[in-house]
């Protein structure tokens, strides 16, 4: 049942990026004041496999990037890391970012920096495909049950 929601909640996000015009509500905090437009959105799944030996580790840098993402800089929308349920070293992150503008920040920031060259040996595979929304009138309704 988790997972049936949280496939549900993804291909919702995945389906619904990009609407001309449209945008998402801004939130309440003030140095998050700049409105967020679909168009410019970028989303990707990213697919990542951990070295088994390293997977606990891996995932203490994996929450404190996501944490310190999210919290620290206005255009990361999501980063919603997931654990495959059938493999723990299987690793999925859903990520929104306001603009290409936003996501080359975040790669600059030093939480990125410190998660990126700490994991470096620890990862087996990496995989970054940007998806391409089916339905863009469903994120509308995401941000709405936000409110």
């Amino acid at each position: 049942m988790l997972m049936k929601r949280l496939s549900f909640f993804l291909l919702a996000t995945l389906f619904a990026i990009v609407a001309p015009a449209q945008t998402i509500f801004p939130t309440q905090d003030e140095e998050f004041t700049t409105p967020i437009t679909y168009e410019k959105m970028i989303v990707r799944l990213a697919e990542i496999e951990v070295y088994p030996q390293y997977l606990t580790e891996y995932l203490a840098f994996a929450n404190e990037v996501d944490r310190l993402s999210v919290e620290r800089e206005p255009g990361v929308v999501c980063l919603f890391p997931m654990q495959s349920a059938d493999d723990s070293t299987h690793i999925r992150i859903l990520e929104i970012y306001a603009s290409e503008e936003a996501y080359q920040q975040h790669l600059k920031t030093d939480h990125f920096q410190k998660y990126k060259q700490g994991t470096l040996h620890m990862v087996k595979d990496l995989k970054l495909p940007t998806m391409k929304p089916l339905d863009p009138e469903t994120m509308k309704l995401i941000f709405k049950k936000q409110r």
